[in-house]
C-alpha cells in the first residue's frame, strides 16, 4: 500500500485537519503568518497527524476531536523543525530553502515559538487533561533531546546508547505521543492506549534510523535536502558509529576526524566505508526490528482497515527512499 493509499484511508479526516491548519495558523502578524506559510505547506509528507487519524479511527472514534489532535501534533512538529534548522544551519528542506535561509534565524525562531504557543491554546480547548499530560511531557523530551542532540555533536566517542536516547526523545516521542492521545480522545481501555504508545514509539525510531541512513544513500534530489548534512554538522548518526566501531584503524581516524571537525571533505570516502563496513545494514536491520515491534503491538487492537492502515504505514516507514 503506498502512502497515497494510507492516507486515502482517512481523507475527510485529512481534509479537515488541513482546513483546520490553516485556520488556526492565521495571525495579524503578516510576518508570522509568511514564515508559517512558509514552513507548513512545503511539502511534508505529515505522517504524524496520518498516525493521529489513523489510531483514532482504528479505536472508533466518531468525533471531530481527533482532527484538531492531529493539527497539534502538525504544529509542534513544524515547530520543532524551524528551531532545529537554526541550530543546525540547515539550508535546504523538502527540496527548497529553509525558513531561516529565506527569512533569516530570528524570524524562524519566533515563529516557530508561536507555533508551539498555538498548539497549547488548541489543547486547552480541547479540555481533556490527559492529553495535555501526554504532549507536555512530549514537548519537554523533545526539548531535551535537542540539548542532547548538541552536546553529541563533534563527540566521536558518542555511543550507540547515546545515539538512541536522543531520536527517542527527539522523534519517537512525537510518534509515540500522537497515537496514544488518538487513543485517549477515542476513550480506548488501559491496554489500547498503551499499546498504541509503544506502536508510535517504534514506528518513530524507525522512521529516524531510515532517516540517517538515507544522508548516506539518497538520492540528493528526492530527498530534498544536501547530502552529508549530519557529517557536515558532525553528527555522529548510527551508520557511522557502526562504522568506526568496526574499520580498521585508517578507517575509524578519519570517520573520527570528520565528526570531530564536520564539512564534507570526505564525504565519498566515508560513504564508501559506512556502506562497505555494514553500517548501512545494520541501521536497516535495527529499523527493520522496531517496525517488527510496532507490528506486534498492533495485536489488541480489532480488525479494521484502519488497524490495516497502521501496519501499512510502519512498513512504509523502513521502505521509504526519501
Amino acid at each position: 500500500m503506498t502512502l497515497e493509499q494510507i492516507r486515502d484511508l482517512v481523507a475527510a479526516d485529512f481534509d479537515a485537519v488541513d482546513t483546520v491548519v490553516k485556520h488556526r495558523l492565521y495571525s495579524p502578524v503578516a510576518l508570522v503568518n509568511r514564515v508559517a506559510d512558509y514552513i507548513i505547506y512545503s511539502g511534508g509528507k505529515r505522517l504524524r497527524p496520518l498516525l493521529v487519524l489513523l489510531a483514532a479511527r482504528a479505536c472508533g472514534q466518531r468525533g471531530e476531536q481527533h482532527i484538531d489532535a492531529a493539527a497539534i501534533i502538525e504544529f509542534i512538529h513544524t515547530a520543532t523543525l524551524l528551531h532545529d534548522d537554526v541550530v543546525d544551519g540547515s539550508s535546504l528542506r523538502r527540496g527548497r530553502k529553509t525558513a531561516n535561509e529565506e527569512f533569516g534565524n530570528a524570524p524562524s525562531v519566533l515563529v516557530g515559538d508561536f507555533l508551539y504557543s498555538r498548539a497549547f491554546q488548541m489543547m486547552v480547548k480541547l479540555d481533556r487533561m490527559p492529553i495535555m499530560d501526554i504532549m507536555a511531557d512530549a514537548t519537554n523530551a523533545i526539548a531535551e533531546g535537542e540539548v542532547l542532540q548538541l552536546m553529541n555533536a563533534r563527540d566521536p566517542n558518542t555511543s550507540e546508547a547515546r545515539y538512541l536516547d536522543v531520536i527517542n526523545r527527539k522523534t519517537a516521542r512525537l510518534f509515540q505521543a500522537g497515537a496514544q492521545i488518538g487513543a485517549v480522545l477515542s476513550d480506548a481501555t488501559p491496554i489500547i492506549e498503551e499499546s498504541l504508545a509503544r506502536f508510535g514509539k517504534h514506528i518513530g525510531t524507525a522512521f529516524q534510523l531510515v532517516d540517517d541512513a538515507l544522508d548516506y544513500q539518497a538520492d540528493e534530489v528526492s530527498l530534498g535536502k544536501h547530502l552529508g548534512d549530519d557529517l557536515a554538522e558532525g553528527k555522529p548518526t548510527l551508520p557511522l558509529i557502526y562504522a568506526m566501531q568496526h574499520g580498521n584503524d585508517a578507517q575509524r581516524t578519519q570517520i573520527r576526524q570528520a565528526i570531530e571537525e564536520g564539512g564534507i571533505g570526505q564525504l565519498q570516502e566515508i560513504t564508501r566505508a559506512v556502506a562497505s563496513l555494514g553500517g548501512l545494514a545494520y541501521t536497516a536491520r535495527l529499523a527493520q526490528s522496531e517496525v517488527d515491534q510496532a507490528l506486534a503491538a498492533l495485536a489488541p487492537l480489532p480488525e479494521s482497515s484502519f488497524k490495516e492502515g497502521l501496519s501499512e504505514l510502519a512498513r512504509f516507514a523502513v521502505a521509504r527512499k526519501h
